[in-house]
């Protein structure tokens, strides 16, 4: 019985014990009541048990199961790691505070039961762990620990405090220093410790990639495909055949080009665009994903258990094999290939007047990069200029087009967030040589202005349609939020009002407009994407607030998304004519699976690529400690100042290292400041600091105040 399925059942009984008509019955009864014929009753005993387990029913001493007397309160064990930590009861509610002697041995992402306390401070709840109903955590990376007879697992994760202890023969002979994921067999005791096994050795510490590798695998990220799906993948052809072409619109001799980064392989978008009387025939061209990875099978499967790529400092993790991703569905220039395109007719005002969504078939004439299109489009570079002059036309057209349809989206109130991303540069060993900021710049504005166009065209007409889809929604921002930001702004000098109680997309966007070209930019546009909530998968079109957008989809990366690969099955049923009303039932029956499992898969990734880059950044700043760095102070809180450097790394001061002053922090304005001294120090304030401490372990920079030059208001 699947999770989800079980839990179904669960509630199911919860219901049928809390009727008003309900006696105290045993499980032959239960069975017996609910017609439940014997092979399945085991079933029933297994919901049971796990309600009993649960403590919302209780098994009397007659063998009757009736609900308990007081509902027991269950959430997820969030442990910290100095040894206490919080149980999140979801659906918004205040979580519990569990003292450290009051854990009861659960570990981080445990599911317990918790009995709230009368001692508590009256300031939060705070409680008690009496039962740990399922174990969150079975394996996890570390580094082993190797003696004559056995060894220890210290984890990673600094919230698991326990070491693991290894047997002998359980090792697979691995060294002291060897990082590894070790699986949980015992979780032990008042008295005895939590014991496990070797599953995997990553390598020794000090190996390139070791350390990067060591983050994907504690968060669960599949890196290897099974020899099922590789088969399944080798037997991929790596070139068209004439049976592919059937049903399809041939346009290979139209002219169209990719434009990517440098270091792109995985290219599943192409554009093409023609105008006459002051219309623009648009064409977002996206790899048929589809046509490969069939539904349900091995390939499939693995798809929507990756959900997504993982683009990391050092390598890539596809969610398909290469042999797709930078093969047949990679849309190389020069190559046939097959497509879903969506052909849009638009206006100068940016309105599409008219749009088709088909099946075709493709062939892109250049591979271009964002640098070299900004380089014609800039007239910069007359040797690129000259490579490339058939398609200068084409391109001019291109950023005219895209200019018209970001300024209606702005005016509709699409926010634009400006604040710089990192580009870390490594050597061969997977050291950081290089953090700077990545350069953003019209070419990069172009596809991404085309590429939401479509997806909005795609969706609207799924929607229009009724058709079961997944779409990608981003919801209102929390008030409360709102408000602090808002006070916020107000202590940066920018003036801002909401006309309404929900403040609208296009009221962001003022902000961020009044901000532009401000030494405080990015910080306030920082503070603004911290007040949004996360944008997620649905099944309901909801809108998006984010791009003031009443319809929005993914569409336009199937090679590295499983939703957009969802879809292109969904689109070619109905342009096939068989979206009858058992494939309507079948799509609307899995799909909320679909995009819960890809929202979570999305968020596992980021928190893989964020981790990634803070522990580079650490390593490339061990080589400057003791030197002497200007930034904005990005962060002020109780404990301390964070600082943002130019070139996107951030530290933290702690408050014990500022002076001997006693601070006051007042969290309305994000101040400290000196009660003494009266020294003040304040959001977007430029400080000067030197490097004092890096702690690859936590992935944490500490910086000082460098007194020499800090000029402090």
């Amino acid at each position: 019985m699947k999770k989800r399925q079980l839990e179904r059942r669960k509630k199911l009984m919860a219901s049928v014990l809390a009727n008003p008509a309900y006696r105290p019955m045993r499980l032959r009864e239960l069975a017996a009541l609910l017609d439940i014929p014997r092979p399945k009753r085991k079933e029933l005993y297994r919901v049971m048990d796990e309600l009993v387990q649960d403590g919302s029913v209780q098994l009397n001493g007659n063998g009757t199961y009736t609900l308990a007397k007081e509902s027991p309160i269950t959430g997820i064990f969030l442990a910290h790691p100095r040894g206490f930590g919080f149980v999140d009861l979801g659906d918004g509610q205040e979580d519990i505070y569990i003292p450290e002697e009051k854990t009861g041995r659960a570990m981080d992402q445990d599911r317990v039961q918790v009995k709230l306390s009368e001692d508590g401070n009256g300031k939060r709840k705070e409680g008690v762990v009496v039962k740990i109903l399922e174990h969150g955590c079975r394996e996890f990376v570390g580094t082993f620990q190797k003696s004559p007879h056995y060894g220890f697992v210290a984890p990673d994760n600094p919230k698991l405090s326990q070491d693991l202890f290894i047997p002998a023969g359980k090792s697979m002979d691995a060294e002291t220093g060897d990082k590894v994921v070790a699986v949980i067999t015992s979780y032990g005791s008042r008295r005895k410790g939590p014991e496990g096994q070797i599953k995997e050795i990553l390598g020794n510490v000090g190996e390139p990639g070791t350390d990067v590798l060591s983050i994907v695998k504690a968060l669960g990220i599949p890196t290897e495909f099974s020899e099922k799906v590789s088969r399944q993948a080798n037997r991929v052809g790596e070139w068209l055949i004439p049976g592919d072409f059937q049903g399809r619109r041939d346009i290979r001799d139209w002219t169209m080009v990719t434009i990517d980064g440098e270091d792109s392989k995985d290219l599943d978008d192409a554009v093409s665009l023609t105008w006459e009387d002051g219309i623009y025939h648009l064409g977002v061209h996206i790899a048929d994903v589809a046509n490969y990875v069939q539904g349900g099978s091995a390939m499939d499967r693995e798809a929507l258990r990756r959900g997504t790529s993982v683009y990391l400092v050092d390598r890539v993790i596809p969610m398909l094999p290469k042999r797709l991703s930078n093969g047949i569905c990679s849309l190389n220039a020069g190559e046939d290939r097959l497509a879903l395109s969506c052909l849009m007719d638009v206006d100068k005002e940016g309105n599409v007047i008219h749009h088709e969504i088909a099946e075709t078939v493709i062939q892109v004439n250049r591979r271009m990069t964002y640098t070299n299109v900004q380089k014609i489009l800039d007239q910069s570079d007359p040797e690129i200029c000259k490579e490339y002059e058939e398609f200068q036309p084409l391109f001019q057209k291109m950023e005219e087009l895209s200019a018209i349809v970001r300024r209606r989206r702005q005016k509709r109130g699409s926010i634009d967030f400006n604040f710089p991303e990192s580009k870390i540069t490594i050597d061969e060993q997977g050291k950081p040589t290089a953090v700077e900021v990545y350069p953003h710049n019209r070419a990069m504005e172009l596809i991404e202005d085309f590429m939401i166009l479509a997806n909005e065209t795609v969706a609207r007409e799924f929607f229009e349609n009724q058709i079961p889809f997944v779409y990608r929604t981003h919801g209102d921002p929390d008030p409360e939020k709102i408000e602090e930001l808002l006070t916020l702004i107000h202590s940066q000098g920018i003036q801002v009002q909401k006309s309404k109680e929900k403040i609208s997309p296009l009221e962001i966007q003022n902000i961020l407009n009044q901000a532009q070209g401000q030494e405080k930019e990015a910080l306030i546009s920082r503070l603004a994407l911290r007040a949004m909530q996360q944008a997620r998968y649905t099944v309901d079109c909801t809108g998006h607030f984010g791009l003031a957008s009443t319809h929005y989809c993914h569409f336009t990366s199937p090679i590295r998304r499983y939703p957009d690969l969802q879809i292109h099955r969904i689109i070619k049923d109905k342009l096939r004519g068989r979206m009858n009303q058992e494939k309507m039932d079948l799509y609307a029956s899995i799909l909320e699976e679909v995009a819960t499992l890809s929202s979570s898969a999305e968020r596992r990734a980021e928190e893989a690529e964020r981790e990634v880059e803070k522990l580079k950044k650490a390593e490339y700043m061990l080589d400057h400690m003791g030197e002497s760095f200007e930034g904005s102070i990005s962060g002020v809180t109780g404990w301390g100042l964070y600082v943002e450097l130019p070139n996107t790394i951030e530290g933290l001061i702690h408050i014990r290292a500022l002076d001997d002053d006693y601070y006051v922090f007042d969290e309305e304005k994000l101040v400290l400041k000196g009660e003494d001294t009266g020294k003040t120090y304040a959001l977007g304030q430029k400080v000067t600091v030197r490097v004092a401490d890096v702690d690859l372990y936590q992935r944490n920079i500490d910086f000082v105040i460098d007194d020499c030059e800090t000029p402090v208001s």
